[in-house]
C-alpha cells in the first residue's frame, strides 16, 4: 500500500520544463521505494581476498535540477581504519581522489554514468589525506596498509555535506578544517573556505568551528531555495573547551553562510541523546525550515544490539537565537564562561537564555519504511516534488575496520549481503 501511494502522490509532482517552443510537461517518474547501484566496481582487493567497492558514494546526495532520474552521490576520504596507537588512520588506497557519482534511475537501479573527481585550483586531484597543522588538521596522523606513515596534505578533504547549486556548480563540506568548497561542474575547485582563511580565496568561517570533533566535522551542508546561503551543520558537539569538558553534551552548531558576503550566523541544535553518532545531514525546506537526519551507528533488523534510532526531523531557525561571536574568539561567544558546547542540554541553553532551533519528527527509518533499514549509516538528504524524502546510504565502500590494521566486509546482518550504495524514497508531510 505504502508503494502504491508513493507512486501515486509522485506522479502527481509536475515537473514544468522551460521550453517555450513545445510548452511539453514533464511527469515526474515513480520513484521504487529503494533502488540501490548496480554492479559496483572493485576499487582494490587486499592481500587477504577482501574487496573494496567504489562503492562509497552515499555520503551526501544532490538531485539534478533537470532530469528527476538523475542523482549525484558524494564519496568521502576513502576506506579507512583505526591504526594501532591514538589517532593513526590507515588508508587502504592513500592516492583515492574523493569524487562525485552521477547516477541515473533506471528500472529500480541505479547506474553510474559519470564520476566526477575533485581537484584543486590548479586542476590536480584532491586526496583524502588530513590537512597540515594550521591548515584543518585534526590531529589523525595517516599511515597506508604496509604502515608507512603518510605526510598530511593541503589537498586533503573528508567530503561529506554537498548541494548543486542552480548553476550546475558544487558546495561541499569536510570533517578536516572543516573546509566549505566551491566546486565547478568538473570538480575543479573554485573557492576553499574555512577557519583560518588557508584556502582558495581565503575567505573565513568562525574561528570556533576549528574546534569539531575528528570525523565529526561538517557532516551535513544544505543551501536555500533562493540559492543565496549555506547552511553548515555540525555532527557532534565540537571539542569546545575540551574533550571532558562536552562529555555530557548533546548541543550542535549550525552555521549559516552568506554566500555573497561571507557573513555567518550560529545556532544551536539539540541532539535527542549524547549516545547518539549525530546529525548526518542538511537539506533545505524553505529559507529557514529544514530536515536533518539524527542517528545511531547501529544496523537496523540486526538479530543482536539492533539500531534503535534512525529519524528525520523538521527544524526551524526562527524565533533561535543567533549565538555568534562578535569578537570570532577561539572558543565562541562564552555564557557565564561556558563554552555553548558545555551547556551540555535544553535546560543549560535556556538558563542561558539561548533558544535553540525547534524540532519535529517528520519520519522513523526503523518504523515507517516498508521493510527494514538494514543499514548502519543514513547519510544523506534530497527534497524531490511532491514532498518525497530521498535518502542515501553511507556502505563505507563494502568494508569495516577488522581491528587489526585491515578491513573485512561490510556485511548487513539483517540480509546477510555485502553493504552497497542505495536511495530510498518515502513520501512525508510537512
Amino acid at each position: 500500500m505504502k508503494k502504491t501511494l508513493l507512486t501515486l502522490f509522485t506522479f502527481s509532482a509536475i515537473v514544468l520544463s522551460a521550453c517555450h517552443k513545445d510548452h511539453k510537461v514533464t511527469i515526474a517518474p515513480s520513484y521504487p521505494d529503494m533502488a540501490e547501484a548496480a554492479d559496483p566496481a572493485i576499487l582494490m582487493t587486499t592481500a587477504d581476498g577482501v574487496k573494496v567497492y567504489n562503492g562509497g558514494f552515499g555520503s551526501a546526495i544532490a538531485a539534478d535540477h533537470n532530469d528527476p532520474n538523475v542523482f549525484y552521490l558524494l564519496t568521502d576520504r576513502g576506506p579507512n581504519a583505526a591504526g594501532s596507537v591514538d589517532n593513526a588512520i590507515i588508508f587502504g588506497k592513500a592516492d583515492f581522489t574523493p569524487e562525485i557519482g552521477k547516477f541515473r534511475l533506471k528500472d529500480g537501479k541505479l547506474v553510474l554514468e559519470q564520476t566526477i573527481q575533485l581537484k584543486n585550483a590548479a586542476g590536480q586531484n584532491l586526496n583524502g589525506l588530513p590537512n597540515p597543522d594550521g591548515q584543518g588538521s585534526t590531529g589523525e596522523i595517516a599511515f597506508d596498509l604496509s604502515g608507512k606513515q603518510i605526510a598530511p596534505s593541503a589537498d586533503g578533504i573528508d567530503s561529506e555535506g554537498m548541494v548543486l547549486a542552480s548553476d550546475g556548480t558544487f558546495w561541499i563540506s569536510d570533517e578536516y578544517g572543516p573546509h566549505i568548497v566551491h566546486f565547478d561542474a568538473t570538480g575543479r575547485t573554485i573557492e576553499r573556505i574555512n577557519p583560518f582563511g588557508t584556502g582558495t580565496g581565503g575567505r573565513k568561517i568562525p574561528l570556533v568551528f576549528a574546534k569539531r570533533k575528528p570525523n565529526r566535522g561538517m557532516e551535513g551542508l544544505a543551501i536555500t531555495p533562493d540559492g543565496k546561503t549555506l547552511v553548515g551543520m555540525m555532527q557532534s558537539p565540537m571539542l569546545n573547551r575540551s574533550k571532558s569538558a562536552v562529555s555530557n553534551s548533546t548541543i550542535l552548531r549550525i552555521l549559516t553562510f552568506d554566500i555573497a558576503s561571507g557573513a555567518t550566523k550560529q545556532y544551536a541544535y539539540v541532539m535527542e541523546d549524547k549516545s547518539l553518532t549525530g546529525v548526518s545531514d542538511i537539506v533545505a525546506v524553505n529559507a529557514t525550515t529544514f530536515l536533518t537526519v539524527e542517528r545511531d551507528g547501529l544496523y537496523g533488523g540486526a538479530p543482536t544490539n539492533p539500531a534503535a534510532f534512525k529519524k528525520v526531523f523538521k527544524i526551524s531557525l526562527d524565533n533561535a537565537t543567533d549565538i555568534s561571536d562578535p569578537a570570532n574568539g577561539a572558543n565562541g561567544k562564552l555564557y557565564g564562561d561556558k563554552t555553548v558546547e558545555e551547556l551540555n542540554n535544553q535546560a543549560g541553553l535556556q538558563g542561558a537564555g539561548i533558544i535553540p532551533v525547534s524540532k519535529t519528527l517528520v519520519l522513523d527509518l526503523l518504523k515507517d519504511l516498508p521493510t527494514v533499514y538494514p543499514h548502519d549509516k543514513a547519510e544523506g538528504l534530497a527534497l524531490l516534488p511532491g514532498n518525497i524524502l530521498a535518502i542515501s546510504n553511507d556502505d563505507d565502500f563494502g568494508v569495516v575496520d577488522n581491528s587489526k590494521g585491515g578491513f573485512a566486509a561490510k556485511t548487513l546482518p539483517a540480509t546477510n549481503t555485502v553493504d552497497h550504495n542505495r536511495i530510498y524514497f518515502v513520501k512525508i508531510k510537512l
